[in-house]
């Protein structure tokens, strides 16, 4: 494994016409940014709608993936449940074959949860794992979970659990949050979700990110992780994915990136975007970045 974490892809999840998981067209996917310059694809994540994909369901595309030749360093593993021993699950499956990390999300059903009751299930969860924790990246996306993770969470984690705690992924899209997290806690793995502030954060001690956007402009996006080099463009171009329920407009992205309409289905309780929303994010993308796109 790299010493730098660099840039994963935030895989989508392609569905058939009969809402079953596509898989042959997920493995060329997570081929295509691997070979565009990802260090790893992390599934099952928010924007592969992670939270609607149940185990057994997660057990067969990861095997699929090692089946056809993905490296387990080169996977990263979602984990957004609620129930700690099904956390405890998911993860195990991937630890056991040997995933690089698990991005591991709070419980968001019950709301204005204290810390120590944090605390106290994310150490249910370790303790369930056993001695196969390890490589945990704490996921602080609270737009979603309405959970944001305190700076004081994240060190009382670290402090108890320090072979297990390996770094957080932040999407708060708070850059005073992220300058904090990173002067309180650099020395962990820093991982950025709000592509607006990738380079900014990687030029002051991230490590890279796990990014939507990575599906369909992969170098772009690698350039800001890897090298903390601004994009205007793709700092634009999330303005424009905001407008809509952004898993699914990703979808459409990828869509149209690779000809293939199975991307543009989601589960429900998602609904896919509309034909005039699609069009509007090809007109923008093509503004934008007219030169791929020529």
């Amino acid at each position: 494994m790299t010493s730098r974490f660099g840039l994963s892809a935030a895989l989508t999840t392609p569905f058939d016409a009969s809402g079953q998981i596509a898989i042959a067209p997920m493995i060329a996917q997570a081929r295509r940014c691997l070979a565009e310059g990802c260090t790893s694809v992390t599934l099952f994540g928010t924007t592969g709608e992670g939270a609607s994909v149940g185990a057994s369901e997660r057990r067969s595309v990861t095997e699929a993936m090692l089946a056809a030749g993905i490296l387990p360093h080169q996977l990263v593993a979602g984990v957004l449940v609620d129930a700690a021993e099904d956390a405890a699950e998911q993860a195990r499956h991937a630890l056991h074959r040997g995933a690089r990390n698990i991005l591991l999300a709070p419980p968001s059903y019950f709301k204005n949860v204290g810390e120590d009751g944090l605390f106290g299930w994310f150490s249910t969860v370790f303790a369930a794992l056993g001695p196969l924790a390890r490589d945990v990246l704490l996921y602080n996306i609270p737009s979603v979970t309405m959970v944001k993770l305190s700076l004081g969470l994240i060190g009382r984690l670290r402090t108890a659990f320090p072979d297990v705690v390996a770094g957080v992924k932040d999407s708060g899209g708070d850059w005073a949050y992220s300058e904090a997290l990173l002067s309180a806690h650099g020395d962990l793995v820093i991982l950025i979700g709000d592509e607006r502030h990738l380079a900014r954060a990687v030029r002051i001690g991230a490590q890279g990110a796990i990014s939507g956007m990575a599906n369909f402009v992969t170098g772009e996006i690698r350039a800001m992780a890897e090298d903390g080099r601004d994009d205007t463009r793709v700092e634009r171009f999330v303005l424009e994915l905001l407008k809509d329920p952004v898993t699914p407009a990703v979808k459409v992205m990828v869509a149209r990136k690779t000809g293939d309409d199975r991307w543009l289905a989601v589960r429900p309780p998602l609904e896919p975007i509309a034909s005039q929303g699609r069009q509007q994010l090809a007109v923008a993308y093509d503004s934008l970045f007219a030169r791929e796109s020529a």
